[in-house]
């Protein structure tokens, strides 16, 4: 009868395998480093003045623009192979699988506790930096063909200097969708997961669980020298592209 009552009883509280766990507390974590951010916000202003400056035909700031941002682009390039952690293509560019596992579940709300981008994130990033590229190299051929400085516009035809002029120009509408998406995603984000991808962007910092390790940063010197090495190829390439 003892040994009836014993296996029929209630389990204790210590052994409902279905507790509630805590919360695990949360600390503020640096997860964006001061190039990677500076790199952002500079882009967007200058997508921007590039914008402005072309439709109101003030050329010479649209190129000022173009080579500023591909001297942008080429660091951020430089900046994912060697840079910080979260910066680095490395870790933070996901297969398409795993993008689209992320996708089917965009507007689930749960808590954020991703460091840096996140696998659809990441494609959003080589996506825009690869029309940055493109935009800005073939607006450098295309003033150089105008004004016929490029060494290289007088031995092409004329239908090649034609096709990149159309793809500067077409180009410009695929990244002004794209940039579209890029903000719309920030705010489905906002709505639908409550997660806030913009105020880390703005100050470094982001709220993640205590457990979670905060990303190694590379030097600021570093930065500054792959910015200079930037700015000297992009030199090179508005002189003799």
């Amino acid at each position: 009868m003892d040994t009836e009552r014993r296996a029929t009883a209630p389990h204790s509280a210590h052994s409902r395998p279905s507790a509630t766990p805590a919360a695990e507390p949360e600390r503020s974590v640096r997860v964006w480093d001061v190039p990677t951010r500076l790199f952002h916000w500079l882009a967007a202003l200058l997508v921007a003045v590039a914008w402005v400056s072309q439709h109101f035909n003030w050329m010479d700031l649209h190129v000022r623009a173009g080579e500023t941002l591909l001297a942008l682009v080429l660091f951020r390039l430089m900046w994912g192979a060697c840079g910080s952690e979260t910066a680095r293509f490395a870790r933070f560019v996901a297969s398409p699988a795993a993008a689209w596992r992320h996708l089917r579940h965009v507007l689930r709300r749960e808590p954020d506790a991703q460091v840096g981008h996140n696998a659809a994130g990441g494609w959003m990033v080589l996506l825009l930096l690869a029309l940055l590229a493109v935009e800005t190299l073939s607006g450098l051929y295309v003033n150089n063909d105008i004004e016929n400085e490029g060494p290289l516009s007088e031995h092409v035809s004329a239908a090649f200097a034609n096709a990149i002029s159309a793809l500067h120009a077409y180009g410009w509408d695929v990244l002004a969708a794209a940039v579209a998406l890029h903000v719309c995603a920030i705010v489905v984000y906002a709505i639908a997961k409550g997660h806030n991808l913009l105020g880390p962007m703005l100050t470094g910092r982001k709220r993640l669980p205590a457990s979670v390790r905060a990303p190694a940063r590379a030097s600021l010197w570093l930065a500054v020298l792959l910015m200079g090495c930037a700015a000297l190829v992009t030199a090179l390439l508005a002189m003799y592209l």
